[in-house]
């Protein structure tokens, strides 16, 4: 992973260096590939199934032509997650009415976080299922996406709470690549995500 987030840096400050404010684009992050034919092929985040709140079924299909907002949590994290829901909640209130959009949070402690405990902090944090899915699922599954966001969650027993996860907000476009991410607990670093949201709408949706 440390390669990979590596990677991942330097594809970010590399893009920005030739692309001026007025005409930028976010550029497609993580290693690139060149396929037999020539052709440059960009990683993508791949098929998945997990259960959200409602005990609906949520895959890549449910983001269909749409951008989405990822992150990964436990309801009873002790340290960064409420700062980063806090911080989700701002994206959340900006963009509810917007089709376009939406979020979609991984809960790392399947064992804990079941389908009625997630429902019951959706309530709390006031939110359209509709909108943000809080899913559960195979840990394995969970935990191995985690790599394709470039994000972390692993079991830790010396972890506050016993996981070791990342306050990343990561950025997906509608086919399916990486395209920002954020430190979730920071709120100026999140303003600066929300600018990237916009661009990524505006590129992908000609609006």
């Amino acid at each position: 992973m440390r390669n990979a987030f590596f990677i991942l840096l330097l594809t970010s400050a590399f893009a920005a260096c030739f692309q001026s404010s007025e005409k930028r684009t976010l550029p497609i992050l993580g290693e690139r590939d060149i396929s037999p034919a020539g052709d440059t092929v960009y990683p993508k985040i791949p098929d998945f199934a997990f259960v959200d709140q409602d005990s609906q079924v949520v895959t890549n299909a449910t983001f269909k032509d749409k951008i989405y907002v990822v992150d990964f949590f436990f309801i009873h994290c002790p340290t960064i997650c409420p700062k980063v829901k806090k911080n989700g909640l701002r994206i959340y209130e900006k963009y509810k009415n917007d089709d376009r959009i939406a979020i979609l949070s991984h809960s790392i402690d399947t064992k804990n976080d079941t389908v009625a405990a997630l429902r019951r902090h959706a309530e709390k944090l006031g939110i359209d299922s509709k909108r943000w899915h809080l899913v559960t699922g195979e840990k394995d599954a969970i935990y191995g996406i985690a790599d394709n966001y470039f994000s972390v969650a692993t079991e830790d027993p010396d972890a506050p709470g016993g996981f070791d996860h990342s306050g990343r907000l990561i950025l997906v476009d509608k086919n399916r690549h990486v395209r920002s991410f954020c430190d979730g607990t920071d709120a100026s670093d999140v303003d600066r995500f929300m600018k990237d949201i916009d661009l990524l709408l505006a590129e992908q949706f000609g609006q």
